[in-house]
């Protein structure tokens, strides 16, 4: 890469694309008003975001994403505990949820970033809503972020920069994680990362202060970096693996643009690495050394890699779906890949005709690549598992790439196809041939069957309002601990939304996140339950009354002393309440009906829960 040697060179370049060395060349064919079109672009992304997660809107407290409940319980959880921070709680491990123990909230995706953005919101509307705005407002902002970067940065067509940054918010994968991963698509400070890199590689060399300017985005990038680790750090580390993928093809192409602008990108990495590991220090040794860290990943690559036959597959999550590619993916909520034949043809056929640029070369490896480790340690093949070597095998084992998901690297792969696309139609529009229409009306088609359908949706059970109207607080002090009956696990995650339906007040044992429960304190998903966890847990599941022995009623005793409960609460809406509530009455002695719901408050502490604060 190299910088424009002077403004009259820029205007020799040729119209029909931009500059191929930095893509610095106005496109010169938008018209007048750009920032009117950019605000027109980015209306309609934010219009189809909107349509696709319309189900959420009408009802959010009484709706769910029906791919992934579980996890949208635990996603609103951290958006209410979010909320602690505007009081003077400023939590990296907390003991308002899996008490007394409590949660390392940096080994899990707790949305800390996100939730404090969005407490305004929360505080006034709560956790459902803000869980709403930010399922629309990622995939919005992430494809208006790329369609500014195309049309404003690399200059390309508005028409093609549009269609570029529309299929980076609705790409298949994008679709499949905004079901409750939003630490996944929280994918909209990777443009302003990407930004930054291209003006380090644009400071010419007779520029006047150019090591301070160096610095200064350099500096920028570390505070991005820096940022995102609150969004989401698979995110940050899928990103950059495509970023040096993309920068090591482009120096292999183009080894004499690339060699005078060393020196600024040195000092520029060097400022980032820099201000980015200062300001990240402490959250990461939270993360890694911390209370309640784990030492490794809770999910398996083998059983999170993409299989071979999902790329030239429809999405199951598509407007016109193939529903028996859902096979093809361990879970929907997990469907990287489905890029599908049509796509794939046009974006191989793009490369051969624009061979000649480095920079559809270099997203072209950084594409393929990326799909490549996303095949996971051994190919499969039409769910066929095989013994055949996949490139991740050449990362296996090093660190946090050994705990990583291999399937969602094929997100990192969408970016650059976009490009691809974008310098398609860009390029076609441009020259007055027959290109100029049959080039759009082929990625246009390639793109319809990746057209992403509404994000299906449940309804889900209201929460009481004892919670909603404020009762708890007869029931349980400000910080105490309410035991929920039955107790949240991964299979009952309703019990979270109470907390969070109050601003996460109160503290509740077990629960739905990662913790250091398996042996030797590796990664586990929740914690081992307590005796009268697994009774309740029982009862609930049979509706049958078990005979109470003396040996249960003490080991209630101590399971409510280790919890440091102070009220106990059985919803009247729960399945097999009669046999649950005759079950606690046994146990505690008589219950006392409340609003919408069952409570016993035993002669337990009345501690706050216990948990620490950094």
């Amino acid at each position: 890469m190299t910088s424009n040697p002077s403004g009259t060179a820029v205007r020799s370049v040729s119209r029909s694309r931009p500059d191929s060395r930095l893509w610095t060349e106005p496109s010169c064919v938008d018209g007048h008003r750009p920032a009117v079109r950019d605000a027109v672009v980015v209306a309609v992304i934010l219009g189809v975001a909107l349509v696709v997660t319309g189900g959420l809107w009408p009802h959010p407290a009484t709706a769910a994403l029906a791919v992934n409940p579980g996890d949208q319980a635990l996603d609103e959880w951290f958006l209410a505990h979010a909320t602690r921070v505007y009081t003077g709680h400023v939590e990296l491990v907390t003991g308002m949820l899996n008490a007394p123990d409590g949660v390392n909230l940096m080994c899990n995706a707790s949305l800390l970033g996100l939730g404090v953005l969005l407490a305004p919101v929360t505080l006034a509307f709560g956790a459902p809503v803000s869980f709403a705005v930010i399922v629309t407002g990622n995939v919005a902002a992430t494809g208006a972020g790329w369609y500014l970067l195309l049309a404003r940065s690399l200059r390309y067509h508005r028409a093609a920069a549009a269609l570029g940054g529309m299929l980076t918010a609705f790409a298949p994968g994008m679709m499949s994680h905004a079901n409750s991963h939003l630490h996944i698509t929280a994918q909209w400070l990777w443009p302003p990362l990407v930004w930054c890199l291209l003006r380090l590689a644009r400071i010419h060399r007779t520029t006047h202060r150019r090591w301070r300017r160096a610095a200064g985005y350099g500096a920028l990038a570390g505070v991005l970096v820096w940022l995102q680790v609150f969004l989401g750090e698979e995110v940050l580390l899928l990103g950059a693996f495509a970023v040096v993928l993309f920068c090591l093809a482009y120096a292999a192409v183009a080894v004499r643009r690339v060699g005078a602008l060393l020196p600024h990108l040195a000092v520029g990495l060097a400022a980032a690495v820099l201000v980015g590991g200062v300001l990240s220090a402490v959250p990461l040794w939270v993360q890694f050394a911390g209370p309640q860290h784990v030492p490794n990943g809770v999910f398996t690559a083998p059983f999170f890699s993409a299989d071979l036959a999902a790329y030239t597959a429809r999405s199951p999550l598509a407007l016109f779906a193939d529903p028996s590619a859902a096979r093809l993916v361990t879970h929907v909520g997990e469907a990287s890949s489905f890029f599908g034949t049509p796509l794939l043809l046009t974006a191989a056929a793009t490369t051969v005709w624009l061979w000649r640029r480095p920079e559809i070369l270099a997203a072209a490896v950084t594409t393929v690549a990326m799909g490549a480790l996303a095949l996971g340690p051994h190919l499969i093949i039409n769910t066929r598992h095989t013994t055949i070597a996949g490139p991740f095998t050449l990362l296996d084992g090093l660190p946090l790439i050994q705990d990583a998901l291999p399937v969602r690297f094929a997100l990192a792969a969408t970016a650059p196809l976009a490009l691809i696309l974008t310098a398609a139609v860009h390029t076609a529009l441009t020259r007055p041939t027959a290109v100029r229409i049959a080039v759009p009306v082929a990625v246009l088609a390639a793109l319809l069957p990746v057209l992403p359908a509404p994000l299906p949706v449940t309804p889900r059970t209201p929460v009481p309002v004892f919670f909603t109207r404020g009762f708890w607080r007869d029931c349980v002090p400000e910080g105490g601990v309410l035991v929920p009956v039955p107790l949240p696990d991964g299979a009952n995650t309703d019990p979270m939304r109470w907390p969070a339906a109050t601003g996460d007040r109160f503290a509740i044992p077990q629960g739905w996140f990662i913790g250091p429960y398996g042996p030797g304190g590796t990664a586990t998903i929740g914690t081992y339950p307590r005796p009268t966890a697994q009774l309740l847990s029982t009862v609930a599941a049979t509706g049958e009354v078990p005979d109470i022995t003396p040996g249960q009623r003490a080991a209630a005793r101590q399971d409510i002393t280790f919890w440091h409960a102070s009220c106990i609460v059985l919803a009247d809406a729960t399945p097999h309440r009669a046999a649950l509530k005759s079950t606690l009455d046994t146990l505690l002695g008589p219950g006392r009906h409340l609003a919408d719901v069952w409570t016993w408050q035993p002669g337990a502490s009345h501690g706050r829960g216990r948990g620490s604060r950094l």
